[in-house]
């Protein structure tokens, strides 16, 4: 295909604003896929995709319209997926944004459109939704027309459920958006925008070429690793895979490599001949930073190799996630993961569970905190354990959080926001009734349950995203967790100085109920440093040792008793105490029971 017949574009947009749907209409009208196998959410073939309804790896498709190729890539609305998004754009030349006719502009609507004109990408508005009965297009157009200083009559109108407006839609991506820039002549370059793993072909890379051509069996090299190949098959996504015989400049496709080790080849390298190599790398992408940190262990220690791969396997088709090894003195051998939120966390661990057949245990998420000891020496803190005792100084990040919300939960959301040790930042009205409300907020005051007390608090009305804002000096402590004297490292966590006291005597409270009774006492202790904030003790199961006494001289029970106390004694010095699994989900349910 000629490049002025190429378009490349993306659909962004809220959560929940038809991105999905609207690309299904597209393969509808285009053919791409046959009557028979038509089902709603067809790019989205992940099975948690499907049960969830939502998007959570971008998927690219290639379609015809009118004697024009057109590329798509569907991507996710959650903010813990931006990531994937910005990605997706960086090999696209233009984006359609969608947004809700009855909702309007929400706050992941702002900051796609935002990542969409810092990479240059002509936008295309569409409201969507117009079938509704709450619908009201006339002032979406006019929020979208504002937001992106267009003319209200260029954004389109349309219904993604029933197919009204498509073909328009289909029509301005030919018109509004460029063809793809890039060299046909030039040494062949293609950017690598995803990978996954294909047990019987090894590693698949999905590209997007910017500069010459790439042929079938011909020797290639990615170019920031090294690593050497030949391409096994070049194909296009349409949206099956359909093997071509080459692609060319500005195309988007796949390149089956036949590297059975997944790490050498990640997202955001280079393809190039070996024939006639490129001099310079595409710029490829920024490494994304982890926000949420959490211990992933197995709980049968022979699965910890199995739990190894899957992460490897995870990893390639997930860019975002990190991971290192780790080790609990109570849960022995796992890694340390990063996450780019708590959704991101969830989803991780049901692919690991589902997809790679392992039984799973996560300890409570934390934040990275940056401390500095007595020494002068800067340490990056991703595990609670970890915090050194010493310290001269403990910074802990904060994000720029944007709410929009409707006037009359404003109160809510101020009330919410300083009860999270909240810095109040600006307030604008986006129309009459609808406000954005900007804070600062503690990256560790959100991770748990902020986003739920939102929702609830504004009645589902609120849309909330986020930015990191670096880091600041905090007073912060390190909350350590005793069990019959012995300090249980995965339950420790890090906290505000003025909560400790509460977290700590819930905790040690819930863990009474979760330990299991012993022949002795065992004391449960919440402790900062060596002082002791708060303890509970699970009484000893009591065995009736004079039921075979049947009256007779007191001397002998007391004989009996005293023996029993000696026993008790003697176990506790040498007893050990085991802290069942469901103690360490305890830490992730406290803030929920605290505030109810």
């Amino acid at each position: 295909m000629e490049q002025a017949r190429i378009r490349n574009f993306a659909i962004i947009a809220h959560i929940d604003h038809g991105k999905s749907t609207l690309a299904d209409r597209i393969l509808e009208l285009t053919h791409a896929v046959p009557e028979r196998e038509m089902r709603e959410q067809v790019l989205d073939s992940m099975e948690l995709e499907r049960e969830r309804g939502i998007t959570i790896k971008a998927q690219a498709v290639s379609v015809r319209w009118r004697g024009h190729q057109l590329n798509l890539i569907d991507t996710p609305g959650h903010v813990d997926f931006t990531y994937e998004v910005s990605r997706s754009l960086q090999a696209c030349e233009g984006a359609l944004l969608l947004v809700d006719a009855a909702q309007g502009i929400e706050a992941q609507t702002l900051a796609n459109a935002y990542l969409a004109l810092d990479d240059e990408l002509e936008i295309v508005p569409v409201a969507n939704k117009i079938d509704l009965p709450q619908a009201d297009p006339d002032t979406a157009a006019s929020e979208l027309a504002a937001l992106l200083g267009e003319e209200p009559e260029r954004v389109l109108r349309i219904s993604a459920k029933t197919g009204e407006g498509v073909e328009a839609v289909l029509d301005a991506i030919v018109e509004r958006i460029p063809p793809p820039g890039g060299d046909p002549e030039a040494p062949a370059r293609a950017l690598v925008f995803d990978t996954s793993y294909d047990q019987y072909r090894g590693v698949v890379a999905f590209v997007r070429v910017v500069d010459g051509s790439f042929e079938t069996r011909e020797p290639l090299r990615a170019m920031a690793l090294g690593t050497s190949f030949e391409a096994e098959e070049l194909g296009v996504l349409s949206p099956a895979r359909r093997p071509v015989p080459s692609l060319g400049a500005g195309e988007v496709g796949y390149v089956i490599t036949g590297l059975k080790d997944v790490s050498r080849l990640r997202v955001g390298d280079t393809l190039t001949s070996r024939r006639r190599p490129a001099a310079e790398p595409l710029p490829g992408y920024q490494d994304v930073k982890p926000m949420v940190f959490a211990g992933i262990f197995p709980t049968d220690s022979d699965d910890y190799p199995e739990l190894r791969d899957a992460l490897e396997r995870l990893k390639l088709n997930d860019a975002s996630l990190s991971y290192d090894p780790e080790t609990s003195q109570a849960l022995g051998f796992g890694f340390r993961c990063g996450f780019l939120g708590l959704l991101h966390m969830e989803i991780v661990r049901e692919r690991l569970e589902r997809e790679f057949d392992l039984d799973l245990l996560i300890t409570a998420p934390t934040v990275a905190y940056r401390a500095t000891t007595r020494g002068g020496e800067v340490v990056e803190v991703h595990n609670p354990a970890e915090m050194p005792r010493e310290l001269e100084l403990v910074e802990e990040p904060y994000i720029k959080a944007s709410v929009i919300v409707p006037k009359d939960y404003v109160g809510a959301v101020m009330e919410l926001a300083n009860e999270r040790r909240g810095s109040f930042d600006h307030l604008e009205y986006l129309s009459e009734d609808r406000v954005l409300l900007s804070y600062e907020l503690p990256l560790g005051e959100i991770v748990l349950d902020f986003y739920d007390q939102l929702k609830s608090r504004t009645r589902g009305y609120a849309s909330f995203d986020y930015d990191l804002a670096g880091f600041r000096p905090g007073d912060v402590t390190r909350v350590d967790i005793l069990v019959g004297g012995e300090q249980v490292d995965a339950l420790s966590l890090i906290i505000h100085r003025d909560a400790a006291y509460e977290r700590g005597r819930l905790l040690v409270e819930r863990l009474r109920k979760e330990i299991p009774r012993q022949l002795f006492d065992v004391a449960v202790q919440a402790a900062i440093g060596s002082r002791v904030i708060a303890r509970e003790t699970i009484k000893a199961k009591r065995k009736d040792v004079l039921a075979k006494c049947y009256g007779g001289d007191i001397t002998r029970k007391r004989k009996l008793l005293e023996k029993q106390k000696k026993g008790k004694k003697r176990m506790k010095q040498v007893g050990g105490v085991e802290v069942p699994q469901e103690a360490f989900l305890a830490v992730l349910n406290l803030d929920s029971e605290r505030r109810r």
